[in-house]
């Protein structure tokens, strides 16, 4: 049990903005091996860290990832409508500025990165970048479409995690081969088809645990990973807090 990974999912996001470097930060403060974080890119070319294609959700504007500049992303605010004025002025992150602060911080920890831009030009730039900062071969790449997984895989041969056929977009009859490891919702625990995707023999990664009951139940059924918006509950179960 011990050798669980534990992931913030977006960073700390229980209590940071998520997807923000002072999320990622505070994530790598508290102690966890891995976080994740979700990349789009921006209209001029950049990847940047966003988990929607609109950020009206988290900055209180309707601006479209792929539609604007890095420029224009900038000037958004994703702390304060959220988290309140602690975090006023908070912004969204380009992906160099997040490896930065993983290389200046902890050049052996862990990467769940996550492609919300469904092209293989994001992968290209984004992994190159990941190769440049020597973080290529911390990562697990994420992502709910196919096409996307088996591009990884076979292009960088990059540590794969798909999710359950009926969740992802161009699915194929041979799409499992692809992964490395399958990422399951903790609430398949409680149904029946959990026992579906147990029996493909995949390290599994169970998403969001943030409950001790939730991580026991994951833990029991043979999590290797476990993400949090919370990790401290897990973190007190393993032992680690």
């Amino acid at each position: 049990m011990n050798d669980v990974i534990v992931e913030g999912h977006r960073g700390y996001r229980s209590k940071y903005p998520e997807n923000s470097l002072v999320s990622f930060e505070a994530a790598m403060d508290l102690g966890v091996d891995a976080f994740e974080f979700d990349i789009r890119m921006s209209k001029d070319g950049v990847p940047v860290i966003m988990h929607d294609s609109d950020t009206y959700r988290v900055s209180g504007e309707h601006v479209v990832i792929e539609e604007s500049t890095l420029c224009e992303l900038k000037k958004l605010d994703i702390g304060k409508k959220l988290y309140g004025d602690k975090f006023e002025g908070t912004r969204i992150p380009t992906l160099e500025e997040v490896l930065a602060l993983v290389k200046s911080k902890n050049p052996d920890f862990k990467l769940g990165v996550e492609f919300k831009s469904y092209d293989e030009y994001c992968v290209d730039i984004s992994i190159a970048m990941l190769k440049e900062y020597s973080l290529f071969y911390n990562c697990w790449f994420y992502c709910f479409n196919a096409r996307i997984i088996k591009y990884i895989k076979i292009r960088y041969n990059g540590r794969t995690m798909g999710y359950p056929d009926f969740q992802m977009k161009e699915f194929e009859p041979d799409s499992y081969k692809y992964y490395d490891e399958i990422g399951l919702d903790t609430k398949f625990l409680n149904s029946e088809i959990l026992g579906i995707y147990l029996k493909k023999g995949l390290p599994i990664h169970f998403y969001c645990a943030d409950d001790e009951q939730t991580v026991n139940a994951a833990l029991k059924n043979g999590a290797s990973l476990i993400t949090a918006n919370n990790p401290v509950p897990l973190m007190k179960i393993l032992g680690r807090m």
